[in-house]
């Protein structure tokens, strides 16, 4: 607390404790008069008031159901706040006593009503244990069935039948249950809390103990024609009073500090079962209505059409939990079939790995063994240009070196792919990558008669990355398209390039040009090439993705980074199934 929050909390309680120092002074020195009367039911108002007014401030500080519980206990003392101004109106205004068949007796009855509904939010429990709207209809259920036992046991004395004696007979029995209904509860909060809030139960729990013991002493009083306004009897219910007033001022408002105690987790279950046990007692109400012919006609019927209508209202009312309850279950049902697709997904992306790390291994071992042949062809084709010959046969040399040094680097960019080392990034120009590949494959394009379009964006940004690894990717891809269309009868391969929002975009589709896409992906001949190629975009964290046509052709798209940062590695699901 602040220090002008403590300052105004010292002076509210130097206050309170003066009010109830001076009925309890005034009680034997008016002796019993008007006087006395007004100052009693005066400073019970007063005392009332204080108590509804010091937990609003706790509902404006606080949010959510610590909120409504604030609210709650406001409006449960507010109720018997206007209980109090009755009571004060026809014994100091009217200067009557109060009639023994008093309608306004149901606000006293309901004042405990929220009360018992803020113990049972239970704001020092986590509300996970229990779906918020049903739990909140299960009490819902409760609260609807005490107002009927109000209608059902004392009503029927009040307005069916006048009978003073059965009136407050019924009234003060079941007020009583109420009474201890509610220090059960709060006997069950101290035992699941601890700090604060168990202080907080535990005072609660004080003052409402001292207010039960008196008001059931107080009515004893009245039926023997003891009690008056003002007698000793209001002592205690004044203490009660102005306890609620203390419990306000020093308990803090914004968070339940000290945590849980024992949680009983099948809070939620008891509740529900409450409600549904209360639901199905209507009906034995109504067969005890119509079997007790110990009592007058009007009164059974008034029970059973007060029966009747309470029955229809709480059938509704579990209609609407059944109703939240089945969308809870479908809510709970679509996260479950959600999660195993999750797991399924991850079992075959598990895998995948797997294949990849033991392709990794083949790959490593074969470009090992692949290495030495090759530099020794390496070497005999230099050594061949080295040698006199035509100009024809000299072309064909060269080109046999270009292919071998191509190969070499090829069987470098495996064992680097197998070995997972890092390799050195520089400034590419994707174009310059793809019109390379394109020349090396030139030959079988024109064995094949395929036709080859290029669109390259002559302003693409340069990317960083590993220039024979980039090599590499462009012909195997194009290859894996030329392979794809030794089968076919439209040869047709669309190249193309743009760049967007720092990325290269790089587009090889092969086959019928205008043919509708498939929903499904495309599942691509499993390669080492297309497993390398894979590895490469990874690297160069980058994306791929393959789209497969009705007739048969497909589109590859790659989207490589200009600038590639230190983030998480992104690949598409298609490509995960196209090139596993």
């Amino acid at each position: 607390m602040t220090q002008a929050v403590l300052r105004r909390a010292k002076i509210w309680s130097v206050a309170v404790i003066g009010a109830l120092a001076a009925l309890l002074a005034a009680t034997p020195i008016l002796h019993r008069s008007a006087p006395l009367t007004a100052f009693s039911d005066l400073t019970q108002c007063l005392l009332l008031l204080s108590g509804t007014v010091v937990f609003i401030p706790h509902a404006i500080k606080s949010h959510g159901r610590l909120r409504l519980f604030w609210i709650l206990l406001s409006m449960g003392v507010g109720f018997w706040l206007g209980y109090q101004l009755l009571w004060t109106y026809i014994e100091v205004a009217l200067h009557q006593d109060v009639p023994s068949l008093f309608s306004g007796d149901i606000i006293l009855f309901l004042h405990l009503v929220p009360i018992i509904a803020a113990i049972a939010l239970r704001p020092h429990i986590q509300p996970d244990e229990y779906a918020a709207r049903v739990g909140r209809l299960d009490f819902a259920l409760l609260l609807v069935w005490w107002i009927y036992l109000y209608i059902f046991l004392v009503m029927s004395w009040q307005y069916a039948v006048p009978k003073e004696a059965a009136y407050n007979q019924n009234l003060n029995a079941l007020y009583l249950v109420e009474k201890v209904t509610l220090l059960i509860a709060l006997t069950a909060c101290c035992a699941t809390s601890r700090g604060a809030w168990r202080l907080f139960y535990a005072n609660l729990f004080g003052a409402t103990l001292i207010y039960a013991t008196s008001s059931y002493i107080a009515n004893w009083a009245i039926a023997n024609a003891t009690y008056f306004s003002g007698s000793w009897y209001d002592i205690p219910l004044a203490t009660s009073m102005a306890w609620l007033t203390m419990i306000g001022l020093w308990s803090n408002a914004s968070a339940p500090q000290g945590g849980l105690g024992r949680v009983f987790s099948a809070y939620g279950v008891w509740v529900a079962r409450g409600g549904m046990i209360a639901t199905f007692s209507l009906p034995l109400f109504a067969a005890w209505a119509i079997s007790d012919h110990s009592v007058p006609s009007t009164v059974r019927t008034f029970r059973v059409i007060v029966t009747l209508a309470s029955a229809l209202i709480m059938s509704i009312m579990v209609f609407v939990r059944q109703r939240l309850l089945d969308r809870e279950l479908t809510r709970l049902l679509q996260q479950s079939r959600e999660s195993v697709d999750n797991l399924k997904q991850l079992q075959e992306q598990v895998l995948h790995q797997e294949k990849l790390a033991s392709i990794g291994q083949l790959v490593g071992g074969a470009a090992h063994e692949l290495n030495n042949p090759i530099t020794a062809m390496l070497g005999y084709s230099e050594l061949l240009l080295s040698t006199p010959m035509s100009s024809a046969e000299k072309d064909l040399a060269s080109k046999i070196t270009q292919n071998v040094r191509r190969t070499k680097s090829l069987v470098a960019g495996l064992l680097s792919f197998a070995r997972k080392t890092p390799t050195a990034h520089a400034s590419v120009d994707l174009n310059t990558m793809l019109r390379t590949a394109i020349k090396l494959s030139e030959a079988q394009c024109q064995t094949l008669k395929v036709d080859v379009r290029m669109d390259l964006d002559t302003a693409l940004p340069r990317i960083i990355g590993d220039s024979n690894q980039l090599l590499q990717l462009c012909v195997q891809l194009v290859n894996n398209a030329l392979h794809a269309l030794t089968e076919g009868t439209h040869r047709h391969l669309s190249i193309s390039t743009r760049g967007q929002n720092g990325t290269c975009i790089l587009q090889i589709a092969y086959g019928t040009p205008g043919a509708a896409p498939l929903t499904s992906v495309a599942i691509l001949p499993e390669t080492i090439g297309l497993t390398a190629c894979l590895g490469i975009v990874q690297e160069h964290q980058g994306i791929i993705s393959c789209e497969q046509f009705q007739n048969r052709g497909s589109i590859i798209r790659i989207e490589l980074p200009t600038n590639a940062p230190a983030a998480h590695l992104k690949v598409s699901a298609a490509a995960a199934t196209a090139l596993s």
